[in-house]
């Protein structure tokens, strides 16, 4: 890489200072910019850098509900954003197989039960299970009831006022998000420049990214840069070396192969993830198609096993070859380095499990803005900066470590999981939660004890005693109380449409005629 001094070009044009410069597009790319150009594009000039001569790794997205608070913080209409994207409704994840074959549970956004005063739901339904009168967890979870019944309603309950509502997220197709996203930025003044980067220049004394040159020598610069270029890292890594911790020992698998295929019936509102012998597969329905693909580790299958599993596997016709991902779990070691910010996949990288990648880029973009950095930034500011970003991808982190660990499948692969050495953080809550359903929630932490819940009880850990405030109802009147949440929940479902029907009536997206993606 070529040091110069401060926004000095040899030829072409160049930014003036003060402006941020985004490199790399795709849904971190646009994400970022839509963001920046709504909150500071009076203030601040915005430039984007990418090429569509490099790919994205972005296939069908699934997501958490979080994705909501960020298109609502843009003034985005929901419906619109439908629409335009082919997206559909997301009320969980089902994981199928992950216990055991034949298995299957819901990890369902929203409540699960109701808490009695201070004693939590948890604790109730335990004491029900040891005796042999609670029904599955999933039961008492609204969006795990209608998930399962293909259902969906967003708003005020339908038949008693007592029913919670129903939180959502979407499916989506990740290329016309950040089409949709580019639009909407372009609209708030971001300029984007099509080329490829062949240099990125630094200050020969501080290092800090000064410009990146393109291809045709125009030479984009600025005092903030944001690295989107994914998995290249061109910045953040490649430039100033921020480092990479692996993590390939808790989550070995390093591979992935994604393929479309036609949509068929019936659309659920939810993802699909299903264990197999060396991994997993996903499933994301999407209006006009429908995404999958497969997770796996190269140490226990080839690529064309796995591609041949995943096309055997697939509910519809496949509509375009087969594709392979490569990838390493982990993180880099800092996000802000110099005057450089990694967002998305640039980052690190966490498989797709639990719909967490685009939570990731939103969530940085919020650190962003909360922390308004400036090339001159304090150590103290940008280390806090990169505490705040680690301790957030590690919890996620233990959270999919969960799914591999709790299982009691026969191959090989899961056995290894089985014998892994867990993080000492992961191991206490395992603990805390068996020995008593005590779920402790700390400020790093995406998930919610209800989300801890779901899953530590769908991989077969239950707790071997009860909390005292369960321990004092009697056993006939908590059997009714179950009884009664479950029949109010069941006859809420009953009153919504179907999710087709539901999308059908109120953000149905436009046919695409000839897409194979």
């Amino acid at each position: 890489m070529t040091q110069t001094q401060p926004h000095q070009t040899q030829s072409g044009s160049i930014t003036p200072s003060g402006s941020i410069v985004i490199v790399g597009g795709g849904t971190a790319g646009w994400m970022t910019a839509a963001a920046l150009g709504h909150f500071l594009g009076d203030s601040t000039a915005i430039h984007l850098v990418e090429s569509e001569a490099i790919g994205t790794v972005g296939v069908g997205e699934a997501t958490i509900p979080q994705i909501r608070m960020f298109n609502q913080a843009l003034g985005i209409d929901e419906n619109a954003f439908i629409r335009a994207t082919q997206a559909t409704f997301k009320l969980g994840i089902e994981f199928a197989g992950w216990l055991r074959p034949g298995h299957s549970y819901i990890h369902a956004f929203g409540d699960v039960g109701r808490d009695i005063g201070l004693g939590a739901f948890r604790h109730f339904w335990s004491r029900a299970h040891r005796l042999g009168l609670a029904r599955p967890l999933g039961d008492y979870a609204l969006n795990d009831l209608a998930a399962r019944a293909g259902a969906m309603h967003d708003g005020a309950p339908l038949t008693n006022r007592n029913v919670p509502q129903m939180p959502h997220a979407f499916h989506f197709d990740a290329g016309l998000y950040a089409g949709f996203l580019r639009r909407f930025a372009e609209g708030k003044g971001v300029i984007r420049h099509e080329g490829t980067i062949t240099e990125v220049q630094q200050d020969g004394g501080s290092g800090d990214v000064t410009a990146v040159r393109l291809a045709d020598g125009r030479c984009v610069g600025g005092d903030l840069f944001i690295d989107c270029s994914g998995l290249r890292a061109l910045l953040i890594e490649q430039t100033l070396h921020a480092g990479f911790e692996d993590w390939s020992h808790l989550l070995p698998a390093n591979s992935a192969v994604a393929v479309p295929c036609a949509r068929v019936a019936p659309l659920t509102p939810y993802t699909r993830s299903t264990a197999h012998a060396v991994g997993w597969q996903w499933r994301i329905p999407l209006q006009h198609r429908t995404g999958n693909g497969r997770v796996y580790c190269t140490a226990f299958t080839s690529d064309d096993e796995a591609a041949e599993g995943l096309l055997a596997h697939l509910d519809g016709k496949p509509l375009a070859d087969p594709r392979v991902i490569r990838f390493t779990t982990g993180r880099r070691r800092r996000v802000w380095v110099n005057n450089v910010i990694a967002v998305g996949l640039a980052g690190g990288f966490l498989e797709p499990l639990e719909s967490t990648s685009i939570h990731l880029i939103q969530s940085m973009i919020a650190r962003i803005m909360a922390f308004a950095p400036t090339r001159r930034a304090a150590p103290a500011i940008r280390a806090a900066f990169n505490r705040q970003s680690a301790d957030e991808m590690e919890r996620i982190r233990d959270f999919i470590v969960l799914h591999y660990w709790a299982n009691e499948r026969p191959e090989p692969f899961w056995q290894a999981c089985r014998a892994m050495t867990l993080p000492d953080s992961l191991s206490e809550k395992i603990d805390l939660f068996r020995a008593g359903g005590h779920l402790f929630r700390d400020s790093a932490d995406l998930f919610s004890e209800v989300g801890w819940l779901q899953v530590l009880v769908g991989q077969g850990i239950v707790p071997e005693t009860s909390h005292a405030l369960a321990e004092a109802v009697p056993a006939e009147d908590l059997a009714g109380w179950l009884d009664t949440l479950h029949t109010l929940y069941t006859r809420e479902v009953a009153a919504y449409p179907a999710h087709a029907d539901y999308i059908a009536r109120h953000c149905p997206a436009p046919a695409i005629q000839g897409l194979a993606a």
